[in-house]
């Protein structure tokens, strides 16, 4: 599919696991807002292995199956939405990256999976996904917190092209929900300077103001509030996200591993958030 951003099509990875069904109707729901096509995307197999033939048939029977279920459960819900199913065979997080490239937003749920478990397992999925898709990920770590009022998202700043990035992708997302907008500069003290801790948090309270201020004329009806905090940035925006109904941050890692590739902050998040977690690539991974 080509096209606008805009235009392309929402993508959620689809698997047989309950825990996988808080993503598809936050999906569903997500698609239906931004009035694009959802594409259901399960991975049969690890491309590199070369099962029996009635292994395989066996594999992608069931794979036709759990996509049937979930594109049920979406008609359900969604009766009018423009729904697509994919079944491909590789591994999952390669299947993602590879949708990524033709998608507006890649969706996923989580396991929860340790830091060792994400290491070692061939279906981690939430980690390499988010530090490699070409466009904004979404994990759905627990359902969106819709009994706060005023709703809010909350976007973690930095003053990096990834935080601006996320920056407007959260004004965009907080605006098509009516919603307010809470946005975090954490700064977090080295012990190996001497910094005068005041000036310090004038200059991210500057910093911020700019930030916001470059987005914010863009989306005159969108209420935001700036605050700089002095903390680890992993437990400050966890704690923050705890009623929102998600949190944006950058991606800007530039590590070989996974992990390292996705940053220290949002994989911490991916673990310690208490809302729906959005990863937004820096444009010059676009």
């Amino acid at each position: 599919m080509t096209g606008s951003r805009q235009s392309r099509p929402v993508v959620v990875g689809v698997d047989h696991r309950d825990g996988a069904q808080p993503a598809l109707v936050w999906a569903a729901d997500e698609a239906e807002r931004r009035g694009v096509q959802l594409r259901l995307a399960h991975a049969t197999a690890p491309s590199h292995h070369r099962p029996h033939r009635a292994v395989g048939s066996g594999r992608r029977k069931a794979g036709r199956r759990v996509l049937e279920e979930a594109a049920a459960l979406v008609s359900d819900g969604h009766p009018d939405l423009d729904l697509v199913t994919v079944l491909a065979e590789g591994p999952p997080a390669q299947v993602l990256c590879h949708e990524s490239h033709d998608a507006c937003l890649i969706v996923l749920g989580s396991r929860r999976l340790s830091r060792l478990e994400e290491f070692l397992s061939t279906n981690s999925v939430a980690v390499p996904v988010s530090s490699q898709a070409a466009c904004p990920v979404v994990v759905v770590l627990e359902p969106e917190n819709s009994t706060e009022q005023p709703p809010y998202l909350v976007a973690g700043v930095d003053g990096s092209p990834a935080s601006r990035a996320a920056l407007a992708y959260a004004f965009a997302a907080a605006a098509a929900r009516g919603a307010d907008l809470r946005t975090l500069w954490v700064w977090q003290p080295s012990l190996l300077e001497s910094t005068d801790e005041v000036v310090v948090l004038q200059k991210c309270r500057r910093l911020l103001h700019d930030a916001v201020a470059e987005q914010a004329e863009n989306f005159p009806d969108t209420t935001v509030t700036r605050q700089v905090v002095r903390g680890h940035p992993v437990e400050e925006l966890a704690e923050a996200s705890e009623k929102a109904l998600a949190l944006v941050v950058g991606r800007r890692g530039r590590g070989g591993f996974t992990g390292m590739r996705l940053g220290s902050v949002p994989h911490g998040l991916l673990h310690r958030a208490h809302c729906p977690v959005t990863t937004v690539p820096a444009p010059d991974t676009e």
